[in-house]
C-alpha cells in the first residue's frame, strides 16, 4: 500500500467512526440519541486507534495535516511528502463523511435543526468567539502533537501504542474539547465540511464557512508549535522558529484574554446601569 492510499484509508476510518458517533448521538430517532459527550469523546479516541492500527505500518498514520506539518517542521518527515499526505487526508475525510451520510439516510429528514446536522460534519463552538476559539484549537493541537512525540511517533503500530494514542485523544476531548468540539485536525473539519456542502442532505442549511478558518489555522499553528516546543524543551533545540512562534502564541493569548475581559466589563457596566435605572 502506498503512503497516499494509507493516509486516505486511515483518515476515512477516523471520520467514519468519529463523525458516525456524533451522528448517532445528535440525529433524531437514532438509538444512541442523547447519549452524550462522554460517548463522543471515547468513540473519537477509538476512531484514531483504529486508523492507526489500520495504516500505521504504511505511512505512520498521521491522519491529520497538523501532525504532518508538525513532524515535517522538526525533520521527522520530508517536506516533499507533505502535500501528498495532506491531500490524502482531506480526500479520506470527505469519503468518510459521505459514508456517514449514507449510513444515517433516514435520520436527516427526521432532524429539523440545521445546526445539528452540520455538527455531524464540522465543529461548532459552544460560545462563538473566533479568537478565543482559535486559542482553544491551538492549545489542544499543541498538546496533541507533544503527546504523540512523548509516546513515540515511530512506534505507533507496535504493541499498545495505538491504544495510548487513542487515550490521548480521549483526554484532550474530555479536558479541552468542550469549547470548540476539538477539531485539532484541519482535515477532520474541512473534509466533512466540504462533504456537507456537496451532499444532498435534506434541510441542511449553510456550511458555516465564516468559521471554517478557525479549525484550520488553529491546528496548523498548534501542530507546528507543539513539535517545535517539544524539540526545544526536550532536546535543547531553542532556535529562532521557537521564539517567533512563542511570541505569536503569547500575543494571540493576550489579545483573546483582553477581548474577553472587555466584554465582561461592558456586561457588568450594562447590568449596573440597568439596576440603577
Amino acid at each position: 500500500m502506498t503512503e497516499f492510499l494509507a493516509e486516505v484509508i486511515g483518515t476515512m476510518i477516523l471520520i467514519i467512526f468519529g463523525a458516525g458517533v456524533v451522528a448517532g448521538v445528535v440525529l433524531k430517532d437514532s438509538k444512541a440519541e442523547n447519549s452524550g459527550w462522554i460517548v463522543i469523546t471515547i468513540a473519537w479516541g477509538l476512531a484514531v486507534t483504529m486508523g492507526v492500527y489500520a495504516v500505521g505500518s504504511f505511512s505512520g498514520a498521521h491522519l491529520n495535516p497538523a501532525v504532518t506539518l508538525g513532524f515535517a517542521s522538526i525533520g521527522e518527515l520530508p517536506w516533499a511528502k507533505v502535500p501528498l499526505y495532506i491531500a490524502a487526508q482531506i480526500i479520506g475525510a470527505i469519503t468518510g463523511a459521505a459514508i456517514v451520510f449514507f449510513n444515517y439516510l433516514p435520520h436527516w429528514s427526521r432532524t429539523e435543526d440545521e445546526t445539528t446536522k452540520l455538527a455531524v460534519f464540522a465543529t461548532i463552538p459552544a460560545i462563538r468567539r473566533p479568537l478565543s476559539n482559535l486559542v482553544s484549537e491551538i492549545i489542544g493541537t499543541t498538546v496533541l502533537v507533544m503527546g504523540l512525540l512523548f509516546i513515540g511517533a515511530n512506534e505507533f503500530t507496535e504493541g499498545l501504542n495505538p491504544l495510548i494514542v487513542g487515550a490521548l485523544i480521549i483526554a484532550i476531548g474530555m479536558s479541552l474539547g468542550g469549547t470548540t468540539g476539538y477539531a485539532i485536525n484541519p482535515a477532520r473539519d474541512l473534509g466533512p465540511r466540504i462533504a456537507h456542502a456537496l451532499l444532498p442532505i435534506p434541510g441542511k442549511g449553510g456550511s458555516d464557512w465564516s468559521y471554517a478558518w478557525v479549525p484550520i489555522v488553529g491546528p496548523v499553528f498548534g501542530g507546528i508549535y507543539g513539535a517545535i516546543f517539544y524539540k526545544a524543551i526536550f532536546t535543547n533545540g531553542y532556535g529562532l522558529p521557537f521564539w517567533i512562534l512563542s511570541v505569536i502564541f503569547l500575543s494571540v493569548l493576550l489579545t483573546a484574554a483582553g477581548a474577553e475581559l472587555r466584554r465582561s466589563r461592558q456586561k457588568a457596566e450594562q447590568l449596573e446601569e440597568t439596576t440603577v435605572s
